[in-house]
């Protein structure tokens, strides 16, 4: 399956879930609504009440909502939530040691490699066993939790292994149904709390001695044993929904890799070892987890989230005989600085459409390779930049002035000097000069390497957006790239500005968005042929070549030449695309790759409007090069002002 397919897959599960929980909760009701038989002295005398059965049914419904719907509120900020609930604490580069280093290096590359903003990292400190987790509702705001017996006790070719796994959840659509569970299971847990508070104020009941009812603490007690059994239900639905989600995360860690052997090394020490977490919060998010988080018991085979270890290594030992027997060793495999990279994808010298969406969402060792190039090319300087607050403001900042027109640049440094501090203006300067000396092709993982220290503060994230856009605004035109820039910036901050955002599927046709479509390819079409030499026909034919790759293209209305439009509506157009289901969103970034390699060429310009528009889409795309793979900047003809 590719990117697209596991998200379709991930919303079938989520239909999957919701059933299991209505089941659950319908067992429940039926238990309840006996124990209150007794309580009222209707047994066995009446065992078909219907008027009780409504009251209970109601309250019990009621009760689980608000359990479940309290828990969902404290999740909107995304798995940053559960991190801090399981004792995890921010690991800031400045304040990691040098295993803390490696973790985010190897998480830093990874994310440049699939095309996502890099998550932010949580060290569980107080936990000693081996274990990892990946928690969010998007890629976009993602965070990995790693323990500290993981970074104490594992290789760097282990640590990558298991970060690998996490990458695979995130990339999966896994972690939305995570917190989905976390938050349904928790209105269960609300009636086994509910029982456990009558039976802790039992004293303060006083029953007559002629009342021969169920007392109302042995009716807490009944209704803790009733939310056991719906705790049990919840482990049950949590290991029918993640088990093979297990075995999938496993394969794609070995893809990325290319290494079964860091991962086997990993299952192997966790048979010696442990993978159990000592944190109450556990219980809640064990599903989540790269091993198993919680005591084993009788029923382990029946209530477990994950597989047995020895299934785990036994199949990945099969994924290295049959599957990597024929794929080159990782010193077999080609420098990312050769042409064999020309396109970021593996394989060969040029991409094609498919090969686009067949990576959507994945990582290539060659991709995981050429992000590594990237980064120990980068000067000290930014590399450490980007890890602190005030620099990576000015990073953003920097990439935002104009480097072709020195007026233009003077008037935004001008306008910027009257709303910032002198220190932050000199260290946009300053770092502007070692971005301008770097290929373009590094400005967009420049950017995603600068936000999880800038998503930490929703006020400065606001600032920050609001000063771009004034350095934009002094530039009295907005340039090609200056919108690419905003795009990103509000699509990976957007999660800190306002939390409670969520996008959901609204647009299941073509029909509802074609106006959409047609906007985008039309401004792809002539951002590929904005050269001097550039022909009005070969800009309609490129728009119409991908034009005609949308589906049911031959029953919609399609001009002959693309559409007319200016970056406010192509922003909107793109925020309306958001809305569309994956196999939608998979047809506009096909059509999107035809329209560009149309010419069998990507300009930078071209390859930072296309993943731009995909990463808004949450499809991330890998990095892309044009056929100068050096890191050194190279003379590209600036994109035309509109």
């Amino acid at each position: 399956m590719n990117f697209f397919e596991h998200q379709d897959r991930a919303r079938q599960n989520t239909q999957q879930l919701i059933g299991l929980f209505s089941l659950s909760i319908a067992v429940m009701i039926m238990a309840i609504y006996i124990a209150s038989l007794f309580l009222f002295r209707m047994a066995p005398r009446v065992w078909w009440h219907p008027g009780l059965f409504l009251y209970v049914a109601g309250i019990t419904i009621v009760a689980i909502a608000v359990g479940s719907l309290y828990k969902i509120a404290c999740l909107r900020q995304g798995g940053s939530v559960i991190a801090q609930e399981l004792g995890g604490r921010l690991l800031l580069p400045e304040m990691a040691d040098e295993q803390g280093r490696q973790l985010l290096n190897i998480v830093e590359e990874m994310a440049i490699a699939s095309g996502i903003s890099v998550p932010q990292v949580y060290l569980l400190d107080r936990e000693t066993s081996i274990n990892a987790f990946a928690a969010g509702f998007s890629p976009n705001d993602a965070v990995i939790g790693v323990t500290r017996g993981t970074l104490e006790n594992l290789s760097r070719d282990e640590l990558q292994g298991v970060i690998g796994h996490e990458f695979s959840h995130i990339l999966n659509g896994d972690m939305r149904l995570n917190l989905r569970l976390v938050g349904l299971l928790h209105g269960i847990l609300f009636i086994y709390l509910t029982g456990e508070l009558l039976w802790r104020l039992r004293d303060s009941f006083r029953l007559g001695k002629e009342d021969k009812g169920l007392p109302i603490w042995a009716f807490g007690l009944a209704l803790m044993a009733i939310g056991g059994i719906g705790l049990l239900c919840g482990r049950l639905i949590k290991a029918a929904v993640s088990r093979q989600r297990e075995f999938l995360a496993d394969a794609s860690a070995v893809q990325f890799t290319r290494n079964p052997n860091g991962l086997t090394g990993v299952f192997q020490k966790l048979q010696q070892m442990d993978s159990r977490l000592i944190s109450p919060g556990a219980e809640a998010s064990s599903h989540m987890f790269f091993g198993n988080a919680l005591n084993p018991s009788f029923w382990e085979d029946m209530f477990s989230t994950h597989p047995p270890l020895a299934e785990r290594i036994r199949r990945v030992g099969g994924l290295n005989v049959r599957n990597l027997a024929a794929m080159p060793s990782r010193n077999q495999m080609r420098s990312p600085s050769q042409e064999s990279l020309t396109m970021g994808f593996a394989g060969g010298d040029s991409a094609t459409p498919k090969q686009v969406v067949n990576q959507v969402g994945s990582v290539t060792p060659e991709h995981f390779a050429h992000a590594q190039a990237l980064l120990s090319q980068l000067p000290e300087s930014l590399r450490l930049g980007a890890r602190e607050q005030q620099s990576a403001i000015a990073i953003a900042l920097a990439l935002a002035l104009d480097t072709e027109n020195l007026q233009i640049q003077e008037r935004q440094i001008a306008w910027l000097r009257e709303v910032q501090p002198a220190d932050l203006v000199e260290k946009t300067l300053e770092l502007s000069s070692e971005i301008n000396q770097l290929d373009p092709r590094i400005r967009l993982p420049l950017v995603d390497l600068a936000v999880p220290i800038l998503r930490q503060n929703a006020k400065e994230c606001q600032r920050l957006c609001k000063c771009v856009h004034g350095l934009v605004v002094a530039t009295g035109s907005l340039s090609l790239w200056h919108f690419v820039l905003q795009l990103i910036l509000w699509h990976r901050l957007q999660t800190s500005i306002n939390p409670a955002s969520t996008t959901t599927v609204e647009f299941t046709s073509i029909e509802q968005i074609w106006p959409d479509s047609l906007l985008i390819l039309s401004v792809i079409a002539r951002v590929g042929h904005s050269q001097p030499d550039a022909s009005t026909e070969d800009i309609a034919y490129a728009f119409r070549s991908g034009v005609f790759r949308l589906p049911k293209a031959g029953e919609q209305e399609k001009p002959e030449m693309p559409l007319s439009c200016n970056f406010t509506e192509l922003k909107k157009s793109i925020e309306r695309l958001r809305l569309a289901t994956p196999k939608l969103k998979q047809a506009i970034v096909d059509a999107c790759a035809h329209t560009v390699l149309l010419d069998n060429k990507v300009t930078p310009s071209e390859a930072d409007l296309l993943r731009a528009i995909a990463m808004t889409l949450e499809c991330p795309i890998p990095p892309f090069l044009n056929s100068q793979p050096s890191v050194s900047k190279q003379k590209q003809p600036s994109p035309k002002r509109t």
